[in-house]
């Protein structure tokens, strides 16, 4: 969600609960274009709000070159002061996924987790119990991560992809028709692909390379863990996803307007097949 229009965009999505006070909204549009600048990213969006039990996390996301390979991501307890997270590694990801709860809101917080780890030297293997340390920093970009691989979404054609390997901002997107804007097929993980890579030449006969490079949320497993509605007299578009609660995107059609925001507490839905 660019933070230029952010109070237009908080209005449209209102209807799921996510808000912002006045004095955030205004302390978050003065202190992303300080971050803009100092970082000197090609633009800036806030990403959302992780809600925690001592304070919250305010993300935002600065872009680079490549709207999704060189994006690096930003956290702030009070919306003015921002510290860069570390990259997000499948370590780190694997490390970070049997911590459980909530998150408490103090990163240099030490979660502690007992590792049994099995000794093959010798005639006789022992197993030993290791005491392993995870930051909450380290969890929140981990968690932040899974975000944007599972939920965060795109309308088609909204980003393009040049014959570099670049993905860049489509500027000659005017949006979606309303009939295709009601189609789950309508819309892309903004992510790597994993499933377009597995598909035969024969299915990719019909894609447009440019713009169908990213997978459809037409496939995600399960089935129904997207929520597609039309809302304000059918002239926006909500998409809310299941499977991490909090994450919502909408879309006006026939506009390049689209965005989406997630807050919530960064815990993932497991139960969700068990739900549908």
């Amino acid at each position: 969600m660019d933070f230029r229009s952010l109070h237009f965009s908080l209005d449209l999505v209102a209807g799921s609960g996510l808000v912002l006070s006045p004095e955030q909204k205004a302390t978050l549009q003065t202190s992303l274009v300080i971050l803009k600048r100092h970082y000197k990213f090609t633009r800036v969006v806030f990403w959302g709000k992780i809600l925690g039990i001592k304070a919250d996390y305010y993300i935002a996301q600065g872009i680079g070159h490549d709207e999704i390979s060189d994006k690096k991501t930003l956290y702030s307890l009070n919306c003015m002061e921002w510290n860069l997270l570390p990259p997000a590694t499948k370590t780190m990801i694997d490390e970070t996924s049997v911590i459980k709860g909530c998150f408490l809101g103090d990163p240099s917080h030490d979660y502690e987790h007992i590792e049994t780890r099995k000794d093959e030297e010798g005639h006789e293997a022992q197993e030993e119990e290791i005491t392993v340390k995870i930051k909450e920093e380290q969890r929140l970009a981990a968690a932040i991560s899974l975000i944007d691989k599972e939920a965060a979404v795109v309308p088609r054609g909204a980003y393009i992809k040049t014959p570099h390997g670049l993905v860049h901002t489509n500027r000659s997107f005017e949006g979606l028709s309303v009939s295709d804007a009601g189609k789950l097929s309508s819309y892309f993980h903004f992510a790597e692909p994993v499933h377009l890579k597995q598909k035969s030449l024969l299915e990719k006969a019909d894609l447009d390379p440019s713009i169908d490079f990213m997978d459809s949320l037409e496939n995600d497993i399960p089935k129904g863990s997207w929520s597609l509605q039309f809302e304000k007299c059918s002239s926006v578009l909500v998409l809310r996803s299941l499977l991490w609660c909090g994450l919502t995107f909408y879309h006006i059609p026939m506009t390049p307007q689209h965005g989406y925001i997630y807050m919530g507490t960064g815990l993932k839905n497991i139960d969700l097949p068990f739900m549908l």
